[in-house]
């Protein structure tokens, strides 16, 4: 497992009884999680500015306990994203992206080369940050015009707006076919597929049904030298593995380099114990490809 421990804005703090307890740049969260099936005592709940309880009809709300503003910010070194609370327990930043984040960072610097990114389901931005901080041009391509419109308030905070990132509201697969048709072309593809949703125009995905058939399409947007192909997802009970084979079947019969797979976690403040949190693959060149 790969964990998180390089943040300074947000740290994890107490877990337990399938709550976890979250400092976001001083804003004490409680949220659910489901993988925390254990009982441990901690003096820190009685300090959350605000809890989310989920409803046993699905859903759920926040139960704000002290005054806290509709929208905040932390930084992850240099860069700055917009935290607000969301429907369904979310905040607008997975923390542990971080590691994928960091990844991005490093190899695109160190290509010595123009990249071409392509970022799918690319929700808030936060890898189209990463990349456009790294010198990318970066196409981000999300169904929701609120995450659209949040993503471009993320290059915003982060001074990153004299970069050259482009933000689409569309369907993934049909902007993707459209691309081929147009004979566009990307040196790196990033995608973050939700276990079920829709597109701009009810579009239905199906993770099961829908990944391996838009990773195929995929294959005709890459550029003749691809840095990399990272798939993050966190669908439950899908193995890192399964991401991995499916890469092996498509990037990699195409393309010479090496494929890794891991699940992704945060360690706990003061503690030995880590949070599983989501899984990843990627194809990437290597000096031999």
């Amino acid at each position: 497992m790969k964990v998180v421990d390089t943040w300074h804005d947000y740290k994890l703090l107490a877990m337990s009884d399938g709550q976890k307890l979250e400092n976001w740049h001083n804003i004490i969260l409680s949220r659910p999680d489901p993988q925390i099936i254990w009982t441990e005592e901690s003096r820190l709940w009685p300090k959350a500015d605000a809890v989310y309880h989920r409803s046993k009809t699905g859903g759920g709300a926040w139960e704000k306990k002290n005054n806290i503003p509709d929208k905040w910010q932390i930084k992850y070194k240099d860069l700055t994203f917009n935290i607000k609370l969301m429907g369904f327990k979310h905040t607008g930043i997975f923390p542990e992206q971080a590691y994928n984040w960091d990844y991005m960072i490093n190899k695109i610097k160190n290509s010595n080369r123009p990249i071409k990114v392509l970022n799918l389901f690319a929700y808030t931005g936060g890898a189209t940050v990463a990349c456009a901080y790294a010198g990318a041009d970066v196409v981000h391509v999300d169904s929701s015009k609120g995450m659209v419109a949040w993503a471009k308030d993320n290059i915003a905070s982060s001074h990153l707006t004299d970069k050259n990132v482009r933000f689409i509201v569309d369907d993934c697969l049909k902007f993707v076919e459209r691309e081929i048709r147009r004979g566009h072309q990307y040196d790196a593809i990033i995608m973050d597929p939700p276990s079920f949703g829709r597109g701009a125009n009810k579009e239905v995905w199906n993770i099961e049904e829908s990944l391996y058939k838009l990773i195929t399409k995929c294959l005709d947007v890459l550029s003749d030298k691809p840095l990399f192909f990272l798939i993050n997802s966190y669908t439950t009970g899908l193995s890192p593995k399964v991401l991995e084979n499916i890469l092996s079947l498509t990037v990699k019969q195409k393309y010479k380099g090496v494929i890794t797979s891991d699940e992704i976690g945060i360690k706990m403040e003061n503690s030995s114990l880590v949070l599983p949190c989501g899984i990843y693959a990627r194809w990437e060149e290597n000096d031999e490809s």
